[in-house]
């Protein structure tokens, strides 16, 4: 479960571990903090790992709005047939399901998936379906960075 401010940029090498933590978004990635639309902050820190991937950041990030109707958003793949990928996310707050929708793609198409009007949850769709097709070894182009 990602944090609902953290767009993902970049894929982070995660081959140094000698078994790898299971990361909300398939891998774990550097970004950047939009939860100040007016500001974006680049958390380079333990934190961006241990926060932003993993989520529920409330009370431990000093930048985590106070009134945020999310904690974080859980992502599962429910289908995967013919090319077409079928993918669940959920947002959450206080570890119960607040949103919820079903977004489905061809694989050819992830780069434009669209999660309602969220882009930040769109980003994280894209690369966490980036990450599932990398484990089954589909190639991918890499999302483009956000501008």
């Amino acid at each position: 479960m990602a944090c609902p401010f953290f767009m993902p940029q970049d894929r982070v090498d995660d081959s140094a571990w000698q078994h790898a933590p299971r990361w909300p978004l398939g891998d774990v990635y550097q970004g950047v903090c939009r939860s100040d639309p007016s500001r974006h902050f680049d958390p380079r820190d333990a934190g961006q790992r241990d926060l932003c991937n993993y989520g529920y950041a409330r009370g431990r990030c000093d930048r985590f709005p106070r009134d945020s109707s999310a904690d974080a958003i859980r992502f599962s793949v429910t289908g995967d047939e013919d090319g077409r990928l079928r993918l669940v996310y959920i947002v959450e707050k206080n570890h119960a399901p607040a949103e919820h929708g079903l977004v489905e793609s061809s694989v050819e198409e992830i780069q434009s998936i669209r999660v309602g009007e969220s882009e930040l949850i769109s980003n994280q769709a894209r690369v966490f379906l980036e990450s599932y097709l990398r484990r089954k070894r589909v190639a991918v182009t890499p999302a483009a960075p956000p501008e």
